[in-house]
């Protein structure tokens, strides 16, 4: 079984930096491709765009923001990547009494100053250890039934760098993360042991037999207070199917949320992977138990939000709202898809969509969708976010962005749109929408 830096995407740009490489697998000599690998590669990047921040449902005011964004990236190899940069709003109308130039909210907490390291990157997925900070988009953490498809940059006031260190020692694969590496918040660690290793020597394919165990703390001390809480888990997978190209995995879990009786949560499941030169596959699906008030996937996409007010009629924190006990089925797929052609036109996808039905009639989904069109000149993206659907106080989150490279893909004009959920000291949930065009310009081609 592939097992990742946590799903994290080691690449700090993915396209920008591979732009021109139509996903061609690599015939070069290896002399060449050491050479390659150990020289400095870069991209400078500059955004001046038109934002406005816009009420919803009759609450707020309009703002409005000349947004500047500059990008510098550098990178050496696999084993190192540094991606630096931040937007700057320059407010151009509107604002309360005491506003000032610049957004107040971007840059009020010592946390905020972490959105300056969008990405660094120090080792490598085949590294003993590992080391990665920035912003956590979709992350999960190894097993992923604590942690999965986190964003701690759904709170659109809230902008902290987080951070993951993952380390490989004899039978022993670890990974312990934080979501704000300059406040108490979210932490956890997980440790998975090869038992195949333990029982018979060091393995040719590590990882196909493991146990792992996880636990997960918010302190609720950075982006707005809120009540703390852990979770553990304990997980077992067994790699059941090997091809090249193509493994198949079968797993079984429990969990639970100490100091609260009765609070528990069981899982199976199966999982494959499929790599190709052309596509890289992951899917899984999994039949759920919670009980007590505990559920996989606690720390999801919507967290940052719920921690605050959960969906639902309730109004309460995430941590204090009752959940039905019931089952659920869960199904995930992580598809990345290049050098696909129709018409002549190549077409490069990235795809994610995580869904779960739950027997007593809620629905939560996560997706994205990212492609690329007309030889990579043309990008669009969409991403969308539904919690607790089906029942009352859901929750719809949705966006959009296009790039549309111009002058031989050094200047490019952008638009970006969507809806958005400010926390309030009160802490409830301020409707509003989004909406930005301009221009940006860079090396990437």
């Amino acid at each position: 079984m592939r097992m990742t830096r946590g799903g994290a995407v080691w690449l700090l740009l993915v396209w920008p930096v591979a732009a021109g490489a139509e996903g061609v697998p690599d015939t070069q000599p290896e002399e060449e491709r050491r050479v390659r690998d150990s020289a400095w590669r870069s991209l400078l990047r500059l955004d001046a765009t038109a934002l406005a921040l816009l009420p919803r449902a009759g609450v707020g005011t309009d703002e409005g923001f000349l947004q500047v964004e500059p990008t510098l990236v550098l990178e050496r190899g696999e084993d190192f990547g540094l991606n630096l940069g931040a937007p700057v709003r320059l407010r151009l109308w509107r604002g309360g009494e005491g506003t000032g130039l610049v957004r107040r909210e971007d840059w009020d907490s010592l946390s905020d100053w972490g959105q300056v390291v969008r990405g660094l990157k120090l080792g490598s997925n085949n590294a003993p250890v590992g080391v990665w900070f920035g912003a956590l988009e979709s992350y999960s953490l190894l097993s992923a039934h604590l942690v999965r498809r986190y964003s701690n940059r759904s709170n659109p006031d809230y902008h902290p760098a987080g951070g993951f260190l993952s380390g490989t020692l004899g039978p022993l694969y670890t990974q312990a993360f934080a979501s704000d590496v300059l406040g108490a918040r979210l932490m956890g660690a997980e440790v998975a042991l090869d038992v195949q290793h333990v029982l018979f020597g060091q393995p040719r394919e590590p990882g196909r037999y493991t146990l792992a165990l996880s636990a997960v703390h918010d302190w609720g001390m950075a982006g707005g207070d809120a009540p703390p809480l852990t979770l553990v888990h304990l997980d077992g997978t067994a790699v059941v199917v090997v091809r090249p190209g193509f493994e198949a995995h079968l797993l079984a879990g429990w969990g639970g949320r100490p100091g609260e009786g009765g609070a528990w949560g069981a899982v199976v499941g199966a999982g494959a992977d499929a790599l190709t030169p052309t596509l890289d596959m992951r899917l899984r699906l999994e039949v759920r138990r919670q009980h007590g008030g505990f559920r996989q996937g606690f720390f999801g996409p919507d967290y940052e939000l719920a921690r605050f007010k959960a969906a639902g009629p309730e109004g309460l924190p995430l941590a204090e709202t009752p959940f039905p006990d019931g089952y659920s089925a869960y199904g995930e797929a992580e598809v990345g898809w290049d050098a696909v052609r129709y018409g002549g036109l190549s077409k490069h996808l990235k795809l994610s969509l995580g869904v779960e039905a739950f027997t007593w009639g809620r629905f939560d989904m996560d997706g994205r969708v990212a492609v690329q069109l007309f030889n990579r000149s043309v990008e669009v993206a969409l991403k969308g976010l539904a919690v607790g659907a089906g029942q009352p106080g859901a929750r719809y989150l949705g966006a959009a962005e296009a790039r549309w490279r111009l002058l031989g893909g050094k200047l490019y004009a952008m638009g970006t749109g969507g809806t958005l959920l400010f926390p309030t000291p009160e802490g409830t949930l301020r409707p509003g929408a989004f909406v930005s065009v301009g221009l940006g310009v860079d090396n990437a081609r």
